[in-house]
């Protein structure tokens, strides 16, 4: 077993000396905040869009309560016969004096 582990442990390479990244800078360019960009806004018009049909459908369903409420309402209701307002008495005629 000794001869094993000292045979991978002399397979193994020794540590080479890495260059520093902070000398190096390296940046998605141009072409990655132009992707970044349009990523960006297509999100931003997604989330508006699903705003505008989430609302659509809430008011939806407010109107369709209304609607299921007055039905209701009118199917519980008897009807009532509408009286016709009595016609006001018209207006005394004046009298002429002959003199």
């Amino acid at each position: 077993m000794h001869i094993l582990l000292s045979a991978l442990l002399a397979a193994t390479p020794s540590p080479s000396a890495t260059t520093d990244p902070s000398q190096y800078y390296s940046s998605p360019g141009t072409i990655g905040f132009v992707m970044t960009f349009f990523i960006t806004v297509g999100a931003i018009a997604l989330i508006f869009d699903m705003v505008r049909r989430i609302r659509r459908v809430r008011y939806r369903s407010e109107i369709a309560e209304k609607l299921i409420a007055e039905a209701e309402a009118k199917v519980d209701a008897k009807p009532v016969a509408k009286a016709k307002p009595a016609r006001p008495a018209p207006p005394a005629k004046p009298q002429r004096n002959k003199d």
